[in-house]
């Protein structure tokens, strides 16, 4: 595959990756627990790489994972006593994500994990780190892992499908028919954490933020129905991600941050035109009525 192939690659599986999960977190009424964790899981990587002093590995995937857990567990513990939740998220992240930065700029010294790194990613380098797989070959690291998330997101989607479903409109519903209301939260944090993990070397924060939530609202324009918005979430997720690049490469600009910007073009076009929710279909309507 070619090296523009290989970055389509990768930004696609995290745009589908997102996409999915995206629909769960606009539905659960939780967008800004994505920005939460794209965050607060920087805390986890430098905390591993302070002990292991090793850039790669499993024990940075493990570290961002714990942060991105104790994030949601920080966030429920203040809401149950009594701060609200908007202020709950607000308080965690940033406290985590600021001791991040400060152990950068005081511990980590000269490697190479910065501050524009943690924002943006290097999904320009993604091609030239490669490993070697039994009867595949050589392909970028980035898009194995990620092709592993993805196939872990949709298992999980699947799998609990009518569980998601019942917990994500009526949590008291979902208890009293005997669902664990609490450990499904607690396993879909998980699914936040590595999908946003996964994809934060790559692309940097700021477009898991864009693609966990961009995507999935533009999908709850379109359509009511839970599967046909899952599909949709997961191909704005990739038409975003395309989009970007060519946008890019265009105006030999950031890719990661025009894909961020297709998120929102994306979004843009179905508040203008969905046929239920748009704005012309709002007009349209009276207009229809009273003729």
């Amino acid at each position: 595959m070619s090296y523009a192939g290989w970055i389509l690659l990768t930004a696609s599986l995290v745009g589908l990756s997102s996409g999915l999960i995206g629909v769960l977190l606009i539905l659960r009424r939780m967008a800004m627990m994505a920005d939460a964790i794209s965050h607060s899981v920087l805390l986890g990587i430098v905390v591993a790489y302070l002990v292991t002093r090793e850039l790669s590995g499993v024990h940075m995937l493990i570290g961002a994972i714990a942060a991105g857990l104790l994030t949601a567990i920080l966030v429920q513990w203040f809401h149950a006593r009594g701060v609200q939740q908007e202020a709950s998220i607000g308080i965690v992240f940033t406290t985590l994500f600021a001791i991040g930065v400060v152990l950068i700029a005081t511990k980590v010294g000269n490697a190479h994990l910065d501050i524009r790194h943690t924002l943006m990613g290097e999904i320009t380098f993604i091609p030239w780190e490669k490993i070697e797989l039994p009867w595949i070959g050589s392909i970028p690291e980035a898009v194995f892992i990620l092709a592993i998330v993805l196939f872990v997101v949709l298992v999980a989607i699947i799998g609990f499908y009518k569980e998601w479903k019942i917990t994500s409109f009526d949590p008291a519903l979902a208890a009293s028919l005997g669902i664990p209301v609490v450990f499904m939260h607690y396993i879909f944090m998980s699914l936040v954490s590595v999908t946003s993990v996964a994809a934060f070397d790559a692309v940097g924060a700021i477009l898991v933020v864009a693609m966990l939530i961009t995507p999935a609202s533009a999908a709850y324009l379109w359509t009511d129905r839970l599967l046909v918005m899952f599909a949709l979430s997961a191909l704005f997720g990739v038409l975003s991600a395309v989009m970007g690049y060519y946008i890019a490469a265009w105006l030999d600009t950031s890719i990661s941050g025009s894909m961020a910007f297709s998120t929102g073009v994306v979004f843009a076009v179905s508040f203008i035109c969905s046929p239920r929710h748009g704005v012309i279909a709002k007009y349209v309507r009276p207009a229809k009525a009273l003729s």
